[in-house]
């Protein structure tokens, strides 16, 4: 049953990190106040997140600014400034590449500036595992808490 729950977790996490509106959050924390293993659940949910985030790098490099705005639904003035921010910044933008509302746009970015994949994978990986970490500690805290 573990593997069922860690399996809907990484689809969960992955589709939440391209285009689809949704939160793997909500289903890490009904996993953790089941009982799963916090370790378990932050490595799958990173894996599942990180993979999201570089397929949606991965249609920055190969795609072009206009059908990426269209297929997204992106407004060209926020694709124009993220794009100039990411090429001031580089890979590094990939650090926040998790924050809800301007994560896609800024994966998507990266790889039409073609930022170099290996820095950029690892970027992004950091950012997501962060935010995995502080959100599996900020739910074990809630949890003790009330209980």
């Amino acid at each position: 049953m573990d593997e069922l729950g860690y399996a809907s977790l990484f689809v969960a996490s992955l589709l939440a990190a391209t285009i689809l509106p949704l939160g793997s959050e909500v289903l890490m924390s009904a996993m953790l106040a089941a009982g799963f293993d916090p370790r378990i659940t932050i490595i799958v949910a990173t894996a599942g997140n990180w993979i999201g985030s570089m397929t949606t790098y991965a249609l920055g490099w190969i795609g072009n600014m206009q059908r990426i705005e269209r297929w997204l639904h992106i407004a060209p003035e926020k694709t124009e400034r993220f794009r100039h921010a990411t090429e001031k910044y580089g890979s590094w933008f990939g650090l926040i590449v998790w924050v809800p509302g301007i994560g896609d746009i800024i994966a998507v970015c990266l790889g039409l500036v073609r930022t170099p994949i290996v820095r950029t994978a690892m970027t992004i990986l950091v950012g997501k595992l962060g935010r995995y970490i502080v959100w599996t500690y900020l739910t074990l805290k809630g949890l003790e808490l009330i209980q």
